[in-house]
Parts: structure tokens; C-alpha cells; sequence
């Protein structure tokens, strides 16, 4: 039968070292940086990092990854450290690991096992917990050969089949059936999610976006008060949090706070978590919060704008806020930072300096979006008020013997649809 889905990797407190690779069009710079995430998503499963090795490669070995000799030079400092596991920070194929692992006596995992691994740990909802499982068995389904092969022996003649290929045929019929039901059960979960949007269809909706811990928890409790869950490690929220935010001049936004994102994240992951970033996709504007302090935090820039092309949300109105501004050593540098992106907001959502800017600028940008306007609808057409809710916020209504007015906020893309109905429905 299939494991438990989520002890599919199970790092906890255990030793290992960490591999890298440079190839053609990378510096060795972006290798370690590459190297000190995979640590910290490592510590964030409670690992212990022993050491980090890279290897200088045009390609990839097809049938080592990083060449039989460098995996034999890995094995010693396993030997001479006790580390228990080797994480590689590219994907591996079956074939690769099945080889790698004839020559380090230890567990090997890639980058993407590690990532789901700590998806699984943090998921809470039943929303989040069905995305991850259905990600966990599409990365699974095509190892269940390597993870399954002490069933696969079989010898020939009637009779004489063994267990283990129809074991195996077995489990990948099972992990088939699985998927398909989760993926029934997240296309509900999405019909749901489409039902809420609908009602509410009319508010102006602004999601917080950005790269894993960029401070996105913060500045969506600052701004709310709300009581998101914040912590100083990498997937700390993977639920979406929607939120009530009112502006200074009464104006209500719906605020969510989305899973955060990172570079070489796993693609069944981002397929599986469309439903979740759905506020994201259908959001008005995007908050892109930006982690100023982190040296390479263009990079990561890069990083959300190409997800986010991948989610075709890459036409969204967005608005860049650089946080942890405080961290910033120099003020010189914080100037230049200031001059390459001059309609950027920069603040510290730990230290409340400057949150009110992102009140103010969304506030200025929903009076760009929406207009008011009183409209007259005669009492004979008894269905009409409830044609324009739909399409509008009835902000105030008043009656005389004939007719009933409204005052409504609306969406400038409904715009036509309101003058239609109002000349309809005199």
C-alpha cells in the first residue's frame, strides 16, 4: 500500500550537506546564494547543514548529475562528517538519484522533495493540505519504481508471477485514483472560491505578493490589524488570509496575504496552489513587498514576476513596496535604490515607519478605478435594483412616488453596463 503522503521525506533533526551545480550563463556568486536558501529551507525542517559542495559543469551528468568522481569525493565527507542525508538544489530524475545513491551509503533528496516536504509541514487548512498531497503524488508517481523496486522481482513461467509488478502496478493505480479525486476535490474547492468572488465582486481587492519571508505577514497585520501568523522562516503562510482594510476616507479594501513565493519552486506545486493564489489573480492591484535587506532582492524581483507570468496575473497593476528599509546599513544606498524605482513605496512593517504611504496610494488608486454616481430606476420594473447589484455598491438610496434613487460606486469597466440599465429601467 501507498505511505502516509506526509512523511514522504522526513528530515527532522537529521545531518546533511548540500550540492549545487554551476552551469553555462551562472556565476558562482548565484550558486551560493542558491545554496544559503536551500540552507534555510533546510533549518526551516530542523536539518542540520554540515557542509556545501559545488561542482563546475557545462551540463548536468545525464546519469550523475554532478560526475561519478565528484560523487565519490561527497561520499568521504559523508563518511567524515556522519551526515545522513545529501540535498541537491536541482531536480533530480529517477534514474540520477537511483545512481547517486549507489555511491553515498545515505538518503537523496532534490530540491523540490524538500520544498513539498515543508508545504506538508506547514499546510493547516484542508484546502492547503489537499494541494500539497496532490503535488507530493504527482512529484512521487513517476519514482514509485526506484522507492518500490525491492517488490519488483519477478521470475518467469506460469505461475510463477511475483508480487512485486503487480504491487507496484497497484500503487500506481492508486496514486492515480488519489490525484484524480484531489484534483475533483480542489475544482470544487475553485467553483467555491468563484461563488464567494462573485459576491463581493464589486469591492476593490488588493493581494500582498512577493518572494518567501519578504515581510508580507507584517505588513498585512500592520495594515489591518489582523493576527496572520509571522515568523522568520521560509513558508511560514501558505493559506490565503483575506482581510477588511478601511482607508482614511472610509472606503473599504479587501486585503489577502498569499503564499509567498521562490525561485526554482516545484511546477505540480504552483498548479496544485492556483486556487489559493486565485485572490492574487483576480486581485485590482498587486502589493509586491520586496525584501530590500537581501542582497540579491532583484533577483527575487525576477523571480515573482516570472511566476506570476506563469499565473497570467503578469498584467496586473502592481505596486512595489521595498520592506525592511531599517536594515539598510547605508543611507546613500537606500538613495540609489530610491532613484532606479521612483514610484516605489519603501517602509519597515516591523517598525510601522511609513505603512500609512500604502493606505494613501491605495486610496488614490481606487479613486482612479471606481466613480459614484445617483442613477433613477422606475418602480414598474420591480427586478432592476437587484441587476445592479452585480455590477456595483449601493451606497445610499431615497424614493419619491415613481422612482427609486440610487447612489453607487462602481467599477470603471462597468461603466457602460450601469448607463445601460439606467436608460432601461426609467
Amino acid at each position: 500500500m501507498i505511505e502516509n503522503i506526509n512523511t514522504l521525506v522526513d528530515i527532522d533533526h537529521e545531518r546533511c550537506v548540500l550540492v549545487g551545480i554551476v552551469q553555462q550563463q551562472q556565476t558562482r556568486w548565484e550558486v551560493i546564494d542558491h545554496l544559503d536558501e536551500l540552507k534555510a529551507l533546510a533549518q526551516t525542517t530542523g536539518a542540520e547543514v554540515l557542509d556545501s559542495v559545488i561542482q563546475q559543469r557545462t551540463a548536468p551528468d545525464a546519469a550523475y548529475f554532478i560526475g561519478k568522481g565528484k560523487l565519490e569525493h561527497i561520499a568521504c565527507i559523508v563518511d567524515e562528517k556522519e551526515a545522513q542525508i545529501v540535498i541537491f538544489d536541482d531536480d533530480l530524475s529517477p534514474a540520477q538519484v537511483k545512481n547517486i545513491e549507489s555511491i553515498l551509503p545515505v538518503k537523496v533528496i532534490d530540491r523540490s522533495a524538500l520544498i513539498l516536504d515543508i508545504f506538508a509541514r506547514h499546510a493547516q487548512s484542508r484546502e492547503a493540505k489537499v494541494q500539497v498531497e496532490l503535488a507530493q503524488l504527482n512529484y512521487l508517481l513517476p519514482r514509485l519504481t526506484r522507492q518500490w523496486q525491492h517488490l519488483s522481482r519477478q521470475v518467469g513461467g506460469i505461475g510463477t508471477k511475483g508480487p512485486g509488478e503487480t504491487q507496484l502496478e497497484t500503487d500506481r493505480r492508486l496514486v492515480r485514483q488519489r490525484i484524480a479525486n484531489l484534483e475533483n476535490r480542489l475544482e470544487q474547492i475553485n467553483r467555491q472560491r468563484a461563488t464567494q468572488s462573485q459576491k463581493r465582486d464589486t469591492r476593490f481587492r488588493a493581494a500582498l505578493i512577493g518572494y518567501t519571508n519578504a515581510g508580507k505577514s507584517t505588513l498585512m497585520n500592520c495594515l489591518t490589524n489582523a493576527t496572520v501568523h509571522t515568523k522568520n522562516e521560509l513558508f511560514a503562510t501558505l493559506d490565503t488570509t483575506v482581510r477588511r482594510l478601511t482607508l482614511d476616507n472610509q472606503a473599504e479594501v479587501l486585503l489577502s496575504d498569499t503564499v509567498g513565493f521562490i525561485r526554482k519552486l516545484p511546477h505540480h506545486l504552483i498548479a496544485s496552489f492556483r486556487s489559493t493564489l486565485a485572490e492574487a489573480m483576480n486581485a485590482d492591484i498587486l502589493i509586491h513587498v520586496i525584501d530590500i535587506s537581501h542582497p540579491h532582492f532583484e533577483e527575487q524581483i525576477r523571480v515573482v514576476k516570472n511566476i506570476l507570468s506563469e499565473l497570467d496575473t503578469s498584467e496586473t497593476r502592481s505596486l512595489l513596496v521595498f520592506n525592511k528599509m531599517d536594515s539598510i546599513p547605508s543611507n546613500g544606498l537606500l538613495q540609489q535604490i530610491k532613484s532606479r524605482y521612483p514610484n516605489a513605496l519603501f517602509l519597515s512593517a516591523r517598525r510601522h515607519i511609513g505603512v500609512n504611504q500604502v493606505k494613501q496610494r491605495l486610496q488614490s488608486i481606487m479613486e482612479e478605478s471606481f466613480e459614484t454616481k445617483q442613477i433613477k430606476l422606475n418602480y414598474k420594473f420591480g427586478d432592476a435594483e437587484y441587476l445592479i447589484h452585480p455590477l456595483a455598491t449601493v451606497l445610499d438610496k431615497s424614493y419619491d412616488e415613481q422612482y427609486l434613487y440610487l447612489t453607487i460606486k462602481y467599477p470603471r469597466e462597468n461603466k457602460e453596463k450601469i448607463l445601460e440599465l439606467s436608460k432601461k429601467y426609467v
